[in-house]
């Protein structure tokens, strides 16, 4: 038997696991000195109230997880006889997946039967959820763990973000994102365009003057580098920006007619703690990411 992992940065839910069978490793965030698990500590989150909050001055920080954690997620299945193939957010975002490999590492001295599959998404949030329905699709559709993986290596690069924050002060605390000036943002009205690179870090890739601008400037990135995008899943992501969310969707449907099926997620809580409230951002299938 296989079960099949993600983990909470990519914005899968409960109910999106449950669609394909995921378990889902909980990535967690701070307040105060508080750390939360998402949908851990409770089965829903208030997304709209976390948002608010961080409008009202909180800023959270986040952190990986521990070793032990890890082996708390993996040593159930292995003690079942399960194997496990785990589709996760970048590698290159954070040092929680050196624990995860020293976890791994010792439960396959524990159990050599078992294997252990893993797949970088090289992205997080909607890039990331892009993937992971993909992977869950082929799974579901009887593809074997090897077809998985050769299509993975195949795709992932094929799978682009292209986001926009409304307030930098999230970005410039947190330092994630490469070729970044956080201090202008808000005062001058410059929102940064942002993607996930080929090695699976963020990186501002331009500057739009203006809100209307900054999705404009997505909707060219679609048309630009979009490839078979009505054959792949289409997802917009938001920052508790409803709004401008469905303004993009409009945008994109005036483009590429009403037969677009486009999926509108929130993003989760501790990626958002990076981001900010009110970020808006696109991932499509694409010819290339950059």
């Amino acid at each position: 038997m296989l079960t099949l992992f993600t983990d909470t940065d990519t914005d899968f839910t409960p109910e999106v696991a449950k669609e394909y069978g995921y378990r889902l490793i909980s990535m967690p965030y701070a307040i105060d000195a508080k750390t939360f698990f998402p949908y851990e500590d409770s089965e829903t989150i208030d997304l709209h109230a976390f948002y608010d909050s961080l409008r009202n001055g909180v800023l959270p920080t986040t952190g990986g997880i521990s070793k032990e954690r890890y082996l708390g997620y993996f040593r159930p299945e292995f003690e079942k006889g399960n194997d496990i193939f785990y589709v996760h957010f970048s590698a290159a975002m954070t040092v929680t997946f050196h624990a995860m490999h020293e976890a791994v590492d010792e439960l396959l001295k524990e159990f050599p039967e078992r294997k252990f599959y893993a797949v970088d998404t090289k992205g997080i949030t909607i890039v990331s959820y892009n993937i992971v329905r993909e992977i869950g699709d082929l799974f579901k559709a009887g593809k074997s763990v090897e077809e998985v993986l050769a299509w993975a290596d195949r795709e992932v690069l094929h799978f682009a973000q292209y986001f926009f924050a409304d307030d930098l002060k999230f970005f410039k605390r947190s330092g994630r994102v490469k070729g970044i000036a956080a201090t202008m943002g808000t005062l001058l009205g410059i929102r940064p365009i942002i993607t996930m690179n080929d090695a699976g870090e963020m990186v501002s890739i331009g500057k739009e003057r203006g809100r209307a601008n900054a999705i404009d400037r997505l909707v060219k990135y679609v048309e630009e580098l979009g490839d078979d995008i009505k054959g792949h899943h289409f997802i917009i992501g938001h920052t508790d920006a409803p709004e401008i969310a469905a303004e993009l969707a409009d945008l994109l449907h005036q483009r590429f007619g009403d037969d677009l099926s486009i999926e509108t997620v929130v993003t989760n809580p501790t990626a958002g703690s990076h981001c900010g409230p009110n970020g808006v951002g696109v991932s499509f299938h694409a010819k290339r990411r950059v």
